[in-house]
């Protein structure tokens, strides 16, 4: 007798739980969600959704910021920000569609706490912190141009974004100079150091993989994103291009509007298909607010010409920390055809203490997401580890002291032999560790500590 003939009964509370808030990541935002800021309540929706207003009314200082939203904020607020730039590693630059997101009735809200840096929620540095914390310049043969892993390199053609994350990785290097940082590396639009890029690419055989950052792939112009999709393209082993943006989230509107540039991504991916090789969007997302409508409009958009998209997120106390809001993220971002891929653990970057988590705290809610929806929809936790390590898996280390909060990795593949370290918050340890981590010997202890746990000997 065949097993699918028996009659088996069935088993009380084996089906999955079903209700209106499973299907609450199908409920987008729509609507003329600009309105109720005083500088944007005449704006139509014809000239908001289009790429021009967004970018001519994007804000970059505090008195502009003022002009937009007026009382919706306290004059404390506006001063707080004042001072949280003088202390911020990012200059200020937040589109018009990202401000409209923002709950100013909420003072902790998600939106706001990734793009506008308030004194008041920053936290003293981790003493471990470094500049280029992943260790980029030290991959970089080129300028512009990291080869870390031994198949794939990261292109850096232009250094400037659409919207300014207080969080960025590259803050040594993208955008202007601010009194934090003071003078970054400068990696403008310029043919001479991509053509040397390119000469170190084909020079290379080895490589297949190739990400295309920055900055932001948006503020490439197209006929720049097509000539140099199509110039890597024509390497013959290179088989994969990686066009990175976050104008998705921040900026929709382009998609819609900027036809140029879409139609040059284009030509881009199709001649990929042609020649047999792949071109594909990586994109960030870090709430489920930032998906709305016009996100999935946009995305429809992009479907339609056959260009997959999928997501980096990065995990951060106070925007996504928590089980439910990154099921609901993850569950959102798919059914609007963006595949979740990554979510990082926050690096060590200046200024922004506040929104990093402990290991321990990814790990459970890592530990929650699997399992929400379909496996190739659910996005790998990692750790960019500190140094060049390379990502690694956050299950994957070797020891982890959460005492003292210390985790060390190897990367066996990337460079062989070495350790590397992710740090937790000290907000996250107790007073007495938090002291001992302000006393550079008891540091050195607690690493050498953290090294021989990991089976390091010497």
């Amino acid at each position: 007798m065949f097993i699918d003939s028996l009659e088996v009964p069935p088993i009380p509370g084996v089906a999955p739980a079903w209700g209106e808030d499973s299907l609450l990541h199908r409920r987008l935002r729509e609507g003329e969600y600009w309105r109720h800021l005083p500088g944007f309540a005449s704006i139509t929706q014809h000239e908001f959704e289009t790429h021009q207003f967004q970018q001519k009314a994007t804000v970059t200082s505090v008195d502009q910021l003022r002009a937009v939203v007026g009382s919706l904020a306290s004059a404390e607020f506006y001063e707080d920000l004042a001072l949280g730039m003088r202390h911020a590693p990012m200059a200020l630059r937040i589109s018009p569609h990202l401000l409209s997101l923002i709950d100013w009735e909420l003072p902790e809200d998600p939106i706001r706490s990734q793009f506008l840096p308030l004194r008041r929620q920053q936290h003293p540095d981790h003493p471990m912190l470094q500049l280029d914390s992943l260790g980029e310049q030290k991959d970089s043969p080129v300028f512009g141009l990291t080869h870390r892993y031994p198949d794939k390199a990261l292109f850096l053609p232009v250094d400037s974004c659409p919207v300014y994350c207080r969080f960025c990785t590259r803050s040594y290097a993208v955008g202007v100079d601010t009194e934090l940082v003071g003078e970054k590396l400068k990696l403008h639009a310029s043919q001479q150091r991509w053509e040397e890029a390119f000469a170190f690419i084909e020079a290379t055989p080895g490589l297949e993989d190739i990400v295309i950052s920055g900055g932001d792939t948006y503020n490439v112009r197209p006929d720049h994103l097509e000539a140099i999709g199509m110039r890597l393209l024509s390497i013959p082993h290179i088989r994969r291009l990686r066009f990175a943006t976050k104008g998705l989230c921040v900026m929709p509107q382009k998609i819609l509007s900027d036809q140029r540039w879409v139609d040059a991504l284009t030509r881009v991916v199709e001649q990929a298909r042609r020649v047999h090789k792949s071109a594909v969007v990586h994109t960030h997302f870090n709430h489920p607010r930032e998906v709305l409508d016009v996100t999935r409009r946009a995305m429809n958009l992009l479907v339609e010409r056959g260009i997959t998209v999928r997501c980096q997120t990065v995990l951060q106390n106070g925007v996504n920390a928590d089980a439910s809001t990154m099921q609901l993220l993850v569950k959102r971002l798919g059914f609007v055809n963006i595949q979740p891929y990554y979510v990082y653990f926050h690096d060590l970057v200046p200024g922004v203490e506040d929104l990093r988590t402990s290991l321990s705290v990814g790990l459970a809610v890592e530990k929650q997401v699997r399992g929400t929806t379909a496996g190739f929809h659910t996005p790998s936790f990692v750790v960019d580890t500190m140094g060049g390590g390379g990502k690694r898996d956050a299950h994957s280390f070797e020891h982890y002291d959460r005492v003292h909060g210390i985790a060390v990795f190897t990367s066996p593949s990337v460079k062989p032999g070495r350790h590397f370290f992710y740090f937790d918050p000290l907000e996250s340890l107790s007073a007495e560790v938090q002291q001992r981590w302000r006393i550079a010997g008891e540091r050195d202890s607690m690493i050498r500590a953290a090294l021989e746990g990991a089976g390091r000997t010497a």
